[in-house]
């Protein structure tokens, strides 16, 4: 009797932080939107992924120490995380900058249902890989576009600058997943998630140096933008999650994870007064339907 009262506590406790991780990443994109009021897109990236690179060093460092036991042949060295790092840092770089670019130019609403859409391409895509998707991801697939349709599309049939930059992002969101999902057993995942955040904002700043104007008076203008989407959003919410999914349901984290998309919406509402039309309203409810379709019967 009392186990059970405790693992429903536990599962209740891994609920309520991927809910808090959830609302953390939804909001993020009203902060990616500010951001680009005094920074470039790659340097922004830039500067928040490395920040948020540095963030997760004493959860590394800790994790790394509590595995140090396992046998040597068992533990994989550096390299082994440079070569990962690298793999998964170029995916998130393709996904994170063209999401940037593209949020200059939408909203954080459109871009947070837009960029959700990778929950259902993830296994789409792992069709390359053998893997084979249930119905519900099918079904889940045709409402998003349905949805994705009531969304951007406008009265001449055209899809704004800004979202096809997102949807473009959310096919590297997707691919990005399939590589963590293979290298995560490979290695300690914050490790590697350290190592990936750092190459990403290598990458994105070089790009920035090259193409952009980046100078100190712009990143302290976009100071508050950058803290909260390193800080909050890399370095607080993925380690929420990683602590959550120890003990979260899967099916649960994947649903409560995709409610990202309704969080962008509202606070793109309550922080920069963007409002969302009827057809658009109804693309968003066929989109998340479709999300979570797809999760409850993958």
């Amino acid at each position: 009797m009392a186990d059970g009262f405790f693992m429903k506590t536990a599962i209740l406790r891994a609920d309520a932080l991927l809910l808090l991780t959830a609302l953390i990443w939804g909001t993020a994109f009203v902060f990616q939107k500010t951001g680009m009021e005094h920074l470039g897109p790659y340097g922004f990236n830039g500067v928040r992924f490395i920040l948020g690179s540095l963030a997760l060093t004493p959860l590394t460092l800790l994790t790394l120490r509590k595995s140090a036991a396992a046998p040597y042949d068992n533990r994989p060295g550096p390299m082994t995380y440079l070569k990962g790092g690298l793999l998964a840092g170029c995916a998130l770089f393709g996904g994170a900058a063209l999401q940037q670019v593209g949020i200059v130019t939408t909203s954080a609403g459109n871009a947070g249902f837009i960029t959700g859409l990778y929950v259902i391409l993830t296994p789409m895509m792992g069709l390359f890989f053998r893997q084979r998707p249930g119905w519900g991801t099918w079904l889940g697939g045709v409402l998003a576009v349905i949805g994705l349709f009531f969304l951007c599309i406008t009265g001449d049939l055209t899809i704004a600058h800004g979202d096809l930059m997102v949807l473009f992002s959310a096919f590297f969101w997707a691919a990005h997943l399939l590589v963590i999902g293979w290298l995560a057993p490979k290695m300690n995942p914050i490790a590697l998630a350290q190592a990936q955040f750092m190459v990403c904002g290598l990458l994105s700043l070089g790009t920035g140096l090259a193409i952009e104007t980046i100078s100190w008076e712009g990143i302290l203008g976009a100071r508050n933008s950058i803290l909260y989407c390193g800080l909050m959003s890399t370095g607080v919410a993925y380690t929420l999650q990683v602590v959550a999914q120890r003990e979260a349901n899967p099916a649960h984290a994947s649903i409560i994870l995709s409610l990202e998309a309704v969080f962008a919406a509202v606070a793109g509402w309550l922080l920069l007064g963007e409002l969302l039309g009827t057809q658009a309203l109804f693309g968003c409810a066929l989109m998340l339907t479709g999300m979570i379709i797809s999760q409850l019967k993958p």
